[in-house]
């Protein structure tokens, strides 16, 4: 007989709050990478107090997941058996646990209408929120709600605000592409044009709009206190709760808007950084980044900010990103 606690996991725990008016489907996630787990406990309070009626519901659909990968969490890491964040879709054949994570999420997004996706990061840094595409036909991310999504970044309270995501990325799957492929399925997923589309970037294909929030480092005191504000601030903004429950945001804070433009994959486990990067470290044009393992150094190639920097990146994966100043003007 099998030990339960050390088996996969064999389900999704789902909570949904129905409100008797109708009005907008809302869903709230967390511990997509289980080691993040910021999200986890503000969903959990904001559930006891809908609970307890010290929060009501005045309309709308809000469903919580607080554990999107119960696997990663349990195993407390950032991956199951892949990224699930990465080639996120439904898979007739799934493959992984993620895989099978997936078909089950999937249809969870695509039944709302807004999301707001819960993270953290490795390296020290304040909170910040993560923009979609401005509204466009194009072909990688068509988009038509840029109001509604840069007034839910507004709403939220970060002071840093950053937009770019899988254009940037796809600027990265460009190269990865040229390599020669080592017949994994691993790399094959690195390799492949879906790779850059996460839970923002499903939802958006389905219709709706999101953001990710990144709270903060991951074991920083504050992240499941900036999630749980967000969580009602965002119920707020879609008249789901009654204004008057909730802190709002200081609106008169400056407001750091950034535009990602660049990723840069660890090619080899010798490869180092010059210094302990943090997220948002300034970057002056042509300032040494780190040195790959055979002595080419690593430059900025503009002034900006260094985003995510991850000394842990295993080979074929993101390194760190660059961002500048975008030209962007939010509403």
């Amino acid at each position: 007989m099998s030990d339960a606690r050390t088996a996969p996991p064999t389900h999704l725990r789902v909570h949904q709050f129905a409100g008797l008016k109708p009005g907008p489907k809302l869903l709230v996630t967390a511990a997509v990478h289980g080691n993040e787990v910021a999200g986890v406990g503000a969903i959990e309070r904001v559930m006891r107090m809908l609970d307890e009626g010290r929060l009501a519901l005045l309309k709308g659909t809000l469903t919580m997941i607080p554990i999107v990968n119960p696997l990663a969490h349990r195993l407390q890491r950032r991956e199951g058996e892949r990224n699930l964040n990465r080639n996120l879709r439904v898979n007739p054949i799934p493959q992984d646990f993620e895989d099978r994570i997936a078909n089950r999420l999937c249809p969870w997004i695509a039944a709302s209408d807004v999301m707001l996706d819960l993270h953290s990061f490795n390296n020290p840094g304040p909170a910040f929120a993560m923009l979609g595409p401005r509204d466009n036909d194009g072909e990688l991310e068509p988009f038509r709600h840029q109001a509604a999504e840069s007034a839910l970044a507004l709403a939220v309270g970060t002071s840093r605000i950053v937009e770019g995501w899988l254009s940037t990325y796809a600027l990265g799957l460009k190269r990865r592409a040229e390599k020669a492929a080592d017949g994994s399925r691993r790399m094959a997923l690195q390799q492949d044009p879906h790779y850059g589309v996460g839970t923002t970037e499903y939802m958006r294909s389905t219709g709706g709009y999101c953001i990710t929030l990144e709270c903060g480092q991951h074991a920083d005191p504050q992240g499941p206190e900036v999630a749980f504000k967000a969580i009602l601030r965002t119920l707020a903004l879609l008249g789901m709760v009654a204004a008057d429950a909730v802190e709002p945001a200081d609106p008169k804070r400056p407001v750091e808007l950034l535009q990602l433009y660049e990723v840069i994959d660890r090619e080899s486990v010798d490869d180092r950084f010059e210094r302990q990067w943090a997220s948002f470290d300034p970057i002056a044009e042509g300032e040494r980044i780190g040195t790959r393992a055979d002595g080419t150094p690593v430059l900025a190639p503009f002034g900006g900010r260094i985003v995510f920097p991850n000394n842990n990146a295993e080979p074929g994966h993101e390194w760190f990103y660059l961002a500048k100043p975008s030209d962007r003007v939010l509403t």
